[in-house]
């Protein structure tokens, strides 16, 4: 269903692919950007952005089982970190790959930017992700 290229001419991406490719007729989502905020609106992980990727790979997977999807479908993210400093942006990718979304691996681009919607906010993600098709359903 998925079919993830690595192009062989470039750099060998470090756990991302290049491409995610799937066949028309197959279900899809886009997600709205995942943000660190907890089921009450509060700002999860303050001046952390470490905690707060934590959390927003948390409600990541929440929006994904809501759609019927989930980490391992996920095509392509955008991780958005509020910093300069590739530390920063490294220490967050960090969370992303041991959330599994790597296992793909999905194609992905990691951003400083200099702010987010949410005061406070450090991290937030994108995705765009296949639905599968429900076991013993009329297909994708």
């Amino acid at each position: 269903m998925i079919q993830r290229v690595t192009v062989p001419g470039l750099f060998p991406p470090p756990r991302y692919s290049h491409a995610s490719v799937v066949e028309a007729g197959t279900k899809l989502a886009f997600l709205a950007g995942s943000v660190p905020l907890d089921a009450d609106g509060e700002l999860v992980g303050a001046g952390d952005p470490v905690r707060q990727a934590e959390q927003v790979i948390a409600n990541l997977r929440e929006q994904l089982r809501a759609v019927g999807s989930d980490l391992e479908h996920v095509l392509v993210t955008e991780v958005y970190v509020v910093s300069s400093e590739t530390a920063a942006l490294s220490a967050v990718w960090d969370v992303v790959v041991s959330s599994g979304l790597s296992t793909g691996p999905h194609a992905s681009t990691l951003l400083g930017v200099a702010c987010l919607g949410y005061p406070g906010q450090l991290v937030e993600i994108t995705a765009t992700a296949v639905v599968p098709a429900e076991e013993g359903g009329a297909g994708a």
